[in-house]
């Protein structure tokens, strides 16, 4: 007897094919099939369907996924309230500062980068829109972190653990939850070198009307270019601020 919580499997097997393909860029039917280790008429099944109503391609005897998800996942991203309002201002922050701007998001857990924007001076870093992350290793996902109930933050560790992403990364619960205290005692969190060697980060969340935690701002750059007064006292200022300018934004237009 199936039940509410029972996943349907062939829309399982889909969605690891598709999880496949973006790990791998590009694969053949039986690469898919032993990545997967599905049979190879299963993997080319679900490919087929895939390709036929235009989310993946082929070429030559390789698979990869279509333009198709971007067309959904902008349609989605641009009829969003906080969007349409925070990406004008992520704009802005990043002209200011010449370096990355950032707004971020929580789903399922994770920190998803939900808008970006490049100063003059910003020099080439691995994040795109939509690139998924543990928040811990953010100060835009440590700002979320600490606007959330402490049984959700507990929730969110048993489920996607601490790992250490560099050398610097928080990987204990005790250390994730004080340093949580001083992002909401100071407003802003910071990120020194705890996902990227070399890169230092500024945060702060944005709420709802409820206090909501609804994502999160950040600026991001080099820790030879963000030095201690621009990293603890101008960078934090402008986040904050565009943080602030943001939910005023969304709570009245």
């Amino acid at each position: 007897m199936r039940t509410h919580d029972t996943p349907v499997q062939a829309t399982q097997t889909t969605i690891h094919i598709i999880e496949a393909l973006r790990e791998l860029e590009t694969a053949g039917v039986s690469e898919i099939a032993n990545h997967l280790s599905v049979p190879t008429s299963t993997a080319f099944d679900h490919l087929r369907t895939l390709e036929r109503n235009e989310f993946v391609r082929k070429e030559g005897s390789e698979y990869t996924l279509g333009s198709r998800f971007l067309e959904i996942g902008g349609h989605c991203r641009s009829n969003d309230h906080l969007f349409q309002i925070a990406e004008p201002e992520i704009q802005k922050m990043a002209h200011k500062t010449g370096e990355h701007a950032n707004l971020m998001i929580e789903e399922f857990g994770r920190g998803i980068f939900y808008a970006k924007a490049e100063g003059e001076d910003a020099f080439q870093l691995d994040t795109h829109i939509g690139k998924q992350v543990h928040l811990q290793t953010t100060s835009a996902g440590k700002a979320i972190l600490a606007e959330l109930p402490r049984e959700r933050v507990e929730e969110i560790i048993d489920i996607h653990g601490l790992p250490a992403v560099t050398k610097n990364t928080i990987t204990d619960r005790d250390a994730l939850f004080e340093e949580l205290n001083t992002v909401r005692e100071q407003g802003f969190a910071t990120d020194t070198e705890e996902r990227i060697q070399g890169v230092r980060c500024v945060g702060a969340a944005l709420t709802d009307s409820d206090g909501k935690a609804i994502g999160a701002v950040s600026v991001s750059g080099p820790k030879s270019g963000m030095k201690d007064k621009d990293f603890f006292e101008d960078i934090p200022e402008l986040v904050l601020r565009t943080a602030n300018v943001i939910e005023i934004n969304i709570k009245y237009r």
